[in-house]
């Protein structure tokens, strides 16, 4: 299963050991938005270009199918050609690009269909293969994205330990998938880890979450969406199910990738985790400078 949009938050879930609630918060929090502006963060992603059928021009020359910045990339840097599912870039004379750090002058690109992707590099640029349903786009990354330089840090809710709430764990009883539908159109199919349901103004409220290694990974949208927070929803991780309790952590809920970058591909939430309460908890909307 491809995990690479979640993997990097993942990284980012666990709170300094020993520290009291509102200071693990937010040393999280310092992690977090560490994270989202590293070079190979959600704001370096500066491009998302569809592949075609045959052969892909990769350049900064104006109608390029992958379209490079000028400041970074020649008119030609060379082609990508798709064909049945691979990739094979091939520089043009005279370019330099590494793959995964390697020189090369043609080489297949592996997707993140198959794990980690290969990363083409081209000057300071990083080109990435992704799968989305049936379609394959190359990334691009840009540590010099006038998203990363422009970011001003982000926006939180008060920590509430009210917020922290201890969840009954449902699980599923055979294999399901949870199919989620994308903010680009296409689909992911996940697999289920089942559901947890916890109390809130007087009602029980229930939430489907997807496994993400060993832990719990839930796309939900509360009343606050569109107001205060991102409109299409959040992202919730939690700890695997113990004695058949799950803590969901709101304090920890977080705005998927398409809050920062129009370029990406985050799944949206599905319709039984669309909660007609209000959550203010977690990140907040992102203002962009």
């Amino acid at each position: 299963m491809r995990v690479s949009w979640i993997s990097a938050l993942v990284l980012i879930a666990v709170a300094a050991a020993g520290a009291d609630y509102p200071a693990s918060i937010e040393q999280w929090r310092q992690q977090r938005a560490a994270s989202l502006s590293s070079e190979d963060g959600w704001l370096s992603v500066a491009g998302l270009f569809w592949l075609e059928e045959g052969d892909n021009v990769v350049g900064s020359a104006q109608g390029s199918a992958v379209l490079l910045p000028a400041d970074a990339a020649p008119p030609r840097a060379g082609v990508i050609r798709f064909q049945g599912g691979r990739a094979v870039f091939t520089a043009a004379p005279g370019v330099e690009a590494r793959l995964n750090g390697k020189p090369v002058s043609s080489a297949e690109l592996r997707s993140d269909a198959q794990g980690q992707p290969d990363a083409l590099e081209i000057g300071r640029l990083k080109l990435l293969l992704i799968k989305r349903g049936t379609r394959y786009a190359i990334r691009m990354r840009d540590p010099e994205s006038v998203l990363r330089r422009n970011f001003r840090g982000l926006k939180w809710f008060p920590i509430q330990e009210e917020w922290r709430i201890e969840a009954r764990y449902l699980p599923v009883p055979g294999p399901r998938k949870l199919v989620l539908e994308t903010i680009v159109g296409t689909t992911e199919e996940m697999e289920s880890a089942g559901f947890v349901e916890f109390e809130r103004e007087g009602k029980t409220w229930r939430l489907e979450a997807a496994r993400s290694g060993e832990r719990l990974f839930i796309v939900f949208r509360d009343a606050t969406a569109g107001k205060t927070t991102y409109a299409a929803g959040r992202f919730l991780y939690a700890d695997a199910p113990r004695d058949g309790r799950v803590v969901l952590d709101f304090n920890r809920a977080i705005n998927p990738p398409c809050a920062y970058t129009p370029y990406t591909t985050c799944p949206l939430p599905p319709p039984q985790n669309r909660l007609p309460i209000a959550i203010p908890a977690g990140e907040m909307a992102y203002e962009a400078q």
